[in-house]
């Protein structure tokens, strides 16, 4: 690494050195959702600042990282042109620390970050080899650390098939997570299965972020959202629906037709329901995993009066309530504090 290529972590993040774990974390969230690449198709500049801000939290996001960063970052700054601190074949000690281990400032930053260091210069009484480790887990990418603790070196080691993957949000349709849908995306098609809900999580494999160092790519997860549907609603498994009827379809009972995914079905409403009871159409609801079928459909029953009537209807309706018998309100004169 040359010093012209020599990145200040803090300020890639927006942070300073006083920043604390949580700060880095958060930061790093939103300036990754802000130049991913899903969010930017295209836009090189945005790539760039995106694999500029997971390095610097690649460092920050990592306690023992951070202390040799904080300890030894100006002598980046400082590296002359064979890109070793004080000049080529320099084996000086700088505070403390013996640079003659290393074959040159480049092996130096590698080991600090991990990157897969060559060891130590060819016949130094110092020489030793490194061991890794990578650590599974944490498939988001966007929360925790995705490093592994080096064992042998007390340096760290990345794990690749952590830090690729990608977590996006993909919004559907009610009708495209119903039927499923082919969605592009940056990185290619994605197909969505029929029967997906809001907070599904659904991963496709090898459709993640690239990985700039084995230039392999991570997996994508992506979290369904519905947009809301102007009839049809979940509750839990199943699709709920409020249908009107009118006073007089409540009280002799009838036969409606109702929108279902499939289209309209008969229902046979019974005399005398109530306003707010539902009533269920078996199997006609959201589609099961794995083609196991259907869920149900609840159809809630509400009484809608009308709001201006005929004159011939008003006179109907007078009648009846004159000749009416039932009194809905008579167990509310025995209510006392």
């Amino acid at each position: 690494m040359s010093a012209t290529d020599y990145k200040e972590y803090y300020t890639t993040l927006g942070l300073d050195k006083t920043a604390t774990a949580e700060d880095i974390k958060k930061a790093y969230r939103k300036l990754a959702r802000k130049y991913h690449p899903d969010m930017n198709p295209g836009n090189k500049q945005a790539e760039a600042s995106f694999k500029d801000v997971s390095e610097a939290y690649e460092v920050l996001s990592d306690p023992e990282k951070r202390g040799k960063y904080d300890q030894f970052g100006q002598y980046w700054n400082q590296a002359g042109a064979t890109g070793w601190p004080g000049g080529a074949g320099s084996a000086q000690d700088v505070s403390g620390f013996d640079f003659s281990q290393f074959n040159s400032f480049d092996d130096f930053i590698n080991s600090l970050l991990g990157r897969g260091a060559t060891g130590a210069r060819p016949g130094s009484s110092s020489s030793r080899s490194y061991s890794y480790r990578t650590q599974t887990g944490n498939p988001s990418g966007f929360g925790g650390s995705p490093y592994g603790n080096d064992l042998g070196s007390g340096f760290n080691t990345r794990n690749p098939s952590s830090v690729a993957d990608t977590e996006a949000i993909i919004t559907l349709t009610l009708a495209e997570a119903f039927h499923g849908v082919q969605k592009r995306f940056a990185t290619g098609e994605v197909t969505i299965p029929s029967g997906v809900k809001p907070g599904s999580r659904i991963r496709v494999r090898g459709q993640g972020q690239l990985d700039p160092y084995n230039q392999q790519r991570g997996d994508l997860y992506l979290k369904v959202e519905i947009q809301p549907h102007s009839f049809f609603q979940f509750d839990g498994d199943n699709l709920v629906c409020e249908v009107p009827v009118t006073p007089d379809e409540m009280v002799l009972g009838t036969s409606i037709e109702v929108p279902t995914p499939d289209g309209m079905v008969t229902m046979n409403i019974p005399a005398g329901i109530r306003s707010g009871q539902s009533l269920r159409l078996r199997g006609k609801g959201w589609p099961k995993p794995k083609g196991g079928g259907r869920t149900d459909q609840l159809v809630k029953i509400i009484v809608v009066p009308p709001k201006e009537i005929s004159p011939s209807e008003r006179e109907y309706y007078e009648k009846i309530r004159a000749s009416r018998t039932f009194n809905p309100r008579n167990s509310l004169k025995d209510i006392k504090l």
